[in-house]
């Protein structure tokens, strides 16, 4: 199904409902017109991270189902799926292979061996410290072989996820045999997860190498092309790299908004905002709210770090629930690059902040994404956070069947949900965006025209009042959104 102008949401395969069969059976039931595209959060069986240490691409965790299940949801609803193009699970067959025959193993050339990779077998200090990494150290794992030799591989992330070496033959098989299979199953679109982390050279900080990156990302833009299926490589990092990425024409992420939506709120000042919405790509997903945390890194220069250390303290001290110490080490959690907290509790667990939030986003070029935890504008689960003590379950809430609908008769939802649908209708969404100037730097206004549709988003964002207009072509007359 080729992608739509439609609010998509970002869900587990077992966070609505326990499985596929009843996330299914939720959307089908509840969400048509609300949702156009799903993207379904990493499904395959998988040893570690919450499914982004894969184990194989050809199977669903039984868990969650089967083919059956991803391929029902992808005949109504626009998919995107997961591709780890940097690494795939110790615990895969073919790592496992590997281990036991090693230079024998037909999988030898998926992985980065240190005695390989670096001209003594070794990196220099000065190789380590300039290679852009996750550990305090050179990112690798010390493996033991069948044969009782041990070697160093290289790995990014967690021990579970073995890097795979993007520039053998061995490895483009590899990509291309599971990407084509993905594109089989009814993908829409495949977001290349990690991908900057992919491509390294000697000499390099290991990160978004050019020109490698822009040629490893062709390779698989070709590998798809007969598939009609797109691609978006996931990076969070300065906005200048999205920036690059939109003018070589892929779809990029908008990880700057939630921040800059943030800071608005709470300072009760348009400017930054204003200053992204006119330089922001208009290929892109915009987002507030992903799996992962709230973006910091993402807002470098669109923010001043006064103005970004502002914002992180009024999320503590004006959020609902959230305490400096979920962001440390005592919760597992000390990636200075994120903040974890769910949006409707980053503004307190208001209706109307919250509600203007997202008609900020939607008003945003780009297709609108919304968290299932964002989409049921869920409360921070202090519960789950306490036990297990990973900072970012504070935002991963598993809502029983039961649970989503319930929510569905809160006030909030129905707001959200007339604001959606209007959003998925109304045409002047695929037209022109223009901000308008307005001397009163707490007052936002974002107006989309295409032919003789228009609507307009006016708010203060310091009073948090706001209203939509829009042209009614049937009545001929401008008319009031209402119910939001």
């Amino acid at each position: 199904m080729k992608i739509k102008n439609e609010v998509m949401l970002i869900t587990y395969a077992d966070s609505m409902g326990k499985n596929l069969q009843e996330t299914n059976e939720l959307l089908q039931k509840h969400f048509k017109g609300i949702i156009g595209g799903v993207h379904l959060l990493p499904f395959y069986p998988s040893s570690a991270d919450r499914g982004f240490a894969p184990l194989t691409y050809k199977e669903v965790d039984k868990a969650f189902g089967g083919w059956t299940d991803v391929e029902d949801m992808s005949k109504d609803f626009f998919t995107m799926y997961d591709f780890m193009i940097n690494h795939i699970s110790q615990s895969s067959e073919y790592f496992q292979d590997f281990k036991e025959k090693k230079d024998a193993s037909e999988y030898a050339d998926l992985f980065i061996r240190y005695k390989d990779f670096w001209p003594n077998g070794e990196p220099t200090q000065e190789d380590v410290d300039l290679i852009y990494k996750r550990k305090p150290r050179a990112p690798y794992i010390d493996v033991t072989f069948a044969d009782g030799t041990s070697e160093k591989i290289w790995c990014t992330f967690d021990e579970e996820q073995i890097d795979l070496n993007v520039y053998t033959e061995t490895t483009k098989k590899f990509i291309k045999d599971n990407l084509t299979h993905l594109a089989e199953k009814g993908a829409s679109i495949i977001r290349l997860d990690a991908f900057a982390y992919a491509t390294k050279k000697v000499g390099t900080n290991c990160f978004f190498i050019e020109p490698d990156t822009w040629e490893m990302m062709e390779e698989v833009k070709e590998m798809l092309a007969p598939y009609g299926v797109e691609l978006l490589p996931e990076i969070h990092e300065h906005y200048s790299i999205q920036l690059k990425l939109a003018k070589k024409g892929y779809w990029v992420y908008d990880f700057a908004l939630p921040m800059l939506v943030l800071h608005g709120l709470y300072s009760g000042r348009s400017e930054r905002l204003i200053n992204w919405l006119n330089i922001c790509p208009r290929k892109q997903f915009t987002t507030l709210d992903t799996h992962d945390g709230i973006g910091v890194v993402d807002v470098a220069d669109l923010l001043t770090q006064e103005e970004i250390d502002e914002t992180k303290e009024n999320l503590f001290s004006k959020g609902a629930n959230v305490k400096k110490i979920y962001n440390t080490m005592a919760y597992n959690n000390l990636d200075i690059y994120q903040l974890n907290c769910t949006y409707y509790s980053a503004l307190g667990n208001n209706d109307d902040a919250y509600v203007l939030a997202r008609a900020i986003q939607f008003y945003t070029p780009g297709i609108p994404q919304v968290y299932y935890v964002g989409l049921l504008a869920g409360e921070n689960d202090i519960e789950l956070l306490e036990k297990t003590k990973v900072g970012r379950n504070i935002n991963r809430h598993y809502y029983s069947k039961e649970e989503v609908e319930e929510n569905l008769e809160r006030p909030v939802l129905k707001r959200l949900f007339n604001l959606i649908r209007f959003r998925n209708t109304y045409q002047a969404f695929d037209g022109e965006m223009t901000v308008v100037e307005n001397a009163d730097p707490q007052i936002l206004e974002i107006t989309w025209t295409k032919a003789e549709l228009e609507t307009t988003l006016r708010a203060n964002l310091a009073t948090r009042e706001y209203e939509i207009t829009y042209f009614d072509p049937e009545a001929g007359v401008a008319k009031q959104l209402e119910n939001i």
